[in-house]
């Protein structure tokens, strides 16, 4: 109880908000219980795509969000025409550094959805950036080859197959990751599983060992992928069909360890500026009741 009343607290602090011109103040969210788990809640920085990623930065430290997810093409900051990618330079990398610091310490800690080179040098040059980002997950659709496998236990940063509704079903993650370090495994995302009518419960039992990372949603309904009002949409995690409740309790006893992105791609700013801290809220909430 305690747990959930201090989410609670923070979600009222921040739809409260700042005042105009300052950044929002940092979050009090006690995610103690989600640690102990071993699960790690970040933003997939495409969530505000609307915005510039040095203002999501902002956001998500206003929720308490300590990890980040970057995509290839997000508007780096206000007044610039740089955008977020593979290969930016060190004077950008040390920029974006510096811009986490000073937004209470946060990480970015995967990149994608996005290619990886079939070629080893090339690929290398991805690895090399990746290690200066600190960054710990690539999530692509990229076939993984036991070239990708070398990288990955070289440098110490793992692959993670991404499933679009048509792509990479649990199935064939497994089939490709035959024979491949654990190192390489899938970026299960929940909401694409619900519009391949997948369930998203036994989809995460299937792939049990190879789950890396997830972009972790919540769907009005099952069904085709197609644009609201009548298709599937996300909806503030625990209020749909998805049974999250279920999802985390199931990776519990996986003992899975690492990253729940959140990637809310329903409604415009201020809709996300509602419902992405109430996904907060019931995530602090159900991993306080599974970690006792």
């Amino acid at each position: 109880m305690k747990h959930a009343l201090i989410a609670v607290a923070a979600v009222m602090l921040f739809a409260a908000g700042a005042p105009a011109g300052d950044a929002p103040a940092k979050a009090v969210r006690d995610d103690s219980a989600a640690e102990k788990l071993g699960f790690k809640l970040g933003l997939q920085c495409y969530t505000f795509r609307a915005i510039t990623f040095f203002e999501t930065v902002d956001k998500a430290a206003a929720m308490g969000i300590k990890y980040l997810e970057i995509y290839p093409g997000q508007k780096l900051k206000p007044g610039s025409n740089l955008t977020t990618s593979a290969g930016m330079s060190d004077d950008v990398i040390a920029e974006i550094k510096q811009k986490l610091k000073d937004a209470g310490g946060l990480k970015v800690v995967c990149y994608g959805v996005a290619g990886v080179p079939n070629d080893e040098a090339q690929a290398r040059k991805l690895f090399d950036w990746a290690k200066k980002m600190g960054i710990e997950v690539l999530v692509t659709e990229t076939t993984p080859t036991p070239m990708h496998d070398k990288l990955c236990q070289e440098y110490g940063i793992r692959m993670a197959l991404h499933n679009h509704p048509a792509t990479w079903p649990p199935d064939k993650v497994l089939a490709a990751c035959k024979g491949l370090s654990p190192m390489i495994g899938s970026c299960s995302d929940t909401g694409h599983w619900m519009r391949a009518n997948m369930n998203p419960v036994e989809n995460l039992k299937k792939l049990e060992g190879r789950i890396i990372s997830l972009h972790f949603k919540d769907l009005n309904k099952f069904g085709a992928d197609k644009e609201p009002p009548g298709g599937p949409h996300d909806v503030p995690w625990g209020t749909g069909k998805g049974d999250v409740r279920a999802m985390l309790s199931e990776l519990k006893r996986q003992g899975f360890k690492g990253y729940f992105s959140i990637e809310y791609e329903h409604g415009g700013v201020e809709d996300l500026l509602k419902n992405v801290p109430k996904c907060v809220e019931f995530f602090d909430k159900v991993c306080a009741e599974l970690a006792g």
